[in-house]
């Protein structure tokens, strides 16, 4: 007893400093992407000033020889000039010379700036990645700690292969994480910012330019909103579709394969045989993501130039083939352990179905997934019309 208090003791101690590492990681991965940020926008500025100096240089260059060869014309008729104008004209040469050194100057300092910006901005990425990566790791760490340690043990020796899938579950989560709030810090988060600053701009535009002009600006921030608003859209659609819930399986899946295809230019065709059925909640997630999961392995991985999927439901099972005209594969050297295909299984198997996958090197791939649905399906009136719509 006294034994088993202690090693929870060492526990809390290790899970308090792992969890305030994640704290200090993650301040430092925000202060990092804040510099980041603020380089970014006095990046910015500054190729801008340097734009405006070399512009202004150029017509001070082209003032500064006019001036000199007017000088070099008094010069040589000094006689029929006064004083007073040749000193003039002898001033304003002097002044546009000073002037275009002085811009001469001031583009060399901006261009070093530029380039000191640019230099720390590729270490500041490197410093994010790397935070984000061991951001990544603490986690993982902190949620196997905070675990039942004595049933991860026997986890271990009865299915070593479910241990392994259930960390890299937990380290998908936190790619997961990381991702969508990568996507949502460069994508919307990025587009509010700057519809900010642009309705600051129509407000200075109207006030400088007239309405016309303002009109204009308040189109083109219609058109960042849009934008960003599908922006948002795909996020919440790649976490989780909520037509999934409302029009069922079928609709859901063939809704996605056409936003998979309009996305990535591959041609999808899609059928569907049987009655229009629904099915309970956790059945019509699983068929999906299992759906999902098949389609987006050909595509990242077979390189097809057409996948076929079908989908035959009848009120005892339900079928999917999967099939691809990629470059396949030999079954035989297929890792068992990849992550994908466990993560089938474990679908598969919660499911109570079957997976046979089919393949050859140059031949394509077919997987076949069935599950048993008799005595779950339910008809859908609706399910018809939802195809049509």
């Amino acid at each position: 007893m006294a034994a088993a208090k202690t090693l929870d003791e060492i526990i809390n101690k290790m899970l308090i400093t792992v969890e305030q590492s994640k704290e200090q990681i993650f301040e430092i991965s925000e202060q990092t992407r804040e510099e980041y940020d603020s380089l970014k926008k006095e990046l910015i500025e500054v190729r801008e000033n340097v734009a405006k100096v070399i512009d202004k240089s150029e017509r001070t260059e082209m003032q500064a020889r006019f001036a000199r060869n007017r000088l070099a014309e008094v010069s040589r008729q000094f006689q029929r000039f006064t004083t007073e104008e040749v000193k003039n004209v002898y001033e304003q040469a002097k002044e546009l010379q000073v002037q275009h050194a002085l811009l001469e100057q001031e583009e060399q300092q901006l261009r070093k700036r530029r380039d000191q910006i640019e230099r720390r901005l590729l270490l500041l990425e490197g410093t994010i990645k790397r935070a984000e990566n061991l951001f990544s790791s603490v986690s993982i760490v902190h949620q196997f700690l905070a675990g039942d340690l004595k049933e991860v043990g026997e986890m271990m020796e009865e299915a070593k292969e479910k241990q392994q899938f259930g960390l890299q579950i937990i380290e998908a989560q936190e790619e997961e994480r990381k991702r969508v709030a990568r996507d949502i810090h460069d994508g919307p988060a990025q587009m509010l910012a700057n519809v900010l600053l642009r309705s600051e701009i129509v407000e200075r535009v109207s006030q400088e330019k007239g309405m016309d002009a303002a009109m204009e600006e308040i189109r083109d921030l219609r058109t960042m909103i849009r934008s960003s608003l599908a922006e948002v859209r795909r996020i919440i659609y790649d976490l989780r579709p909520m037509a999934l819930d409302d029009l069922g399986f079928i609709p859901t899946l063939n809704k996605y394969l056409k936003h998979v295809e309009e996305r990535t230019g591959l041609n999808i065709r899609f059928t569907h045989f049987g009655k229009s059925l629904r099915f309970p909640n956790n059945v019509e997630v699983g068929l999906f993501r299992l759906t999902q999961e098949a389609v987006q392995n050909a595509y990242k991985h077979a390189d097809p130039k057409e996948v076929i999927v079908k989908v035959e439901t009848k009120p005892s099972s339900v079928t999917i083939v999967v099939k691809d005209d990629g470059k396949g594969f030999d079954p035989e050297t297929l890792k068992e352990g990849t992550f994908g295909l466990i993560g089938m299984k474990e679908r598969i198997h919660a499911l109570k179905g079957d997976l046979t996958i089919d393949s050859a090197k140059n031949k394509g791939t077919v997987i076949v997934i069935r599950v048993p649905v008799e005595g779950l399906a339910q008809q859908d009136n609706t399910l018809t019309k939802s195809l049509n719509r």
